[in-house]
């Protein structure tokens, strides 16, 4: 590390958790964000400015005016630009010592295939339950931990996915693709603005402490919030042994 990363980086070194050596498995680790909207805006920064070596983004939509009430990363210069590019600018003024690959597309099988094996850690920061599944269950054939989160009116979720070991649960062991889940999208339901921005909060943590090594991550666990009365609770989740994505075959 240079002089500026180590005056940069100091109060991340002052924790004995993360040190020099965590500090540097960060800077060493590649991160792929699925989403640059509500949730990955603070998802994107924050990794940025915790100094991730490499991030890559993956969004498709541009960013409109209905989008600036909680979508951190963008501002009014940022109309109608891909919403990737105005996040990975943003990321290059916070922190212009990471790498961030901006892809303007929309998440399908064969991208997802190209790029998760790429990654350390997968940040589902989507809006739909199939870009979800298709995310879910790249990470599942090429073991990569999942960080999923999602977030609707003024009710929020997050876990961890991480089927490497081979007993805890994938996304669709808790929401199996066959079940008929219905989406719910922000311009029909709305969305409480810093809603997105406490769920991206923790997911950025969550991905944090999966590269940095520390702690104990958010697996087999779903966190709920009810941003109503601000109360959180949990639920234990089981890996479901008929699984059709991490139990196939």
């Amino acid at each position: 590390m240079t002089d500026d990363d180590l005056l940069r980086y100091s109060r991340h070194l002052l924790l004995d958790e993360i040190g020099i050596e965590g500090q540097q498995r960060l800077r060493d680790a590649s991160a792929l964000v699925i989403g640059a909207g509500g949730l990955g805006s603070p998802v994107a920064l924050y990794l940025a400015s915790a100094g991730v070596g490499r991030i890559t983004l993956m969004d498709h939509d541009t960013v409109s005016l209905t989008n600036l009430q909680r979508q951190i990363a963008h501002d009014m210069a940022s109309l109608d630009q891909p919403k990737v590019e105005s996040a990975a600018a943003r990321m290059a003024a916070l922190n212009p010592g990471v790498q961030v690959h901006a892809l303007a597309v929309k998440a399908d099988a064969a991208l997802l295939d190209e790029e998760v094996p790429r990654a350390d850690v997968v940040i589902d920061c989507s809006d739909n339950f199939a870009t979800r599944h298709l995310v879910n269950a790249d990470c599942v054939r090429h073991g990569k931990p999942l960080v999923s989160g999602a977030a609707i009116g003024f009710d929020g979720q997050i876990s961890v996915y991480d089927s490497r070991s081979g007993t805890q649960p994938c996304y669709a062991c808790v929401f199996p693709p066959e079940s008929g889940f219905e989406d719910a999208a922000c311009s029909t339901m709305g969305v409480f603005a810093p809603l997105v921005g406490i769920i991206g909060s923790l997911q950025a943590a969550e991905a944090l402490k999966l590269l940095a090594h520390i702690g104990e991550p958010l697996t087999g666990r779903l966190l709920m919030l009810d941003g109503r009365r601000m109360q959180w609770s949990e639920i234990a989740m089981q890996r479901d042994p008929a699984c059709s994505v991490c139990s196939a075959g």
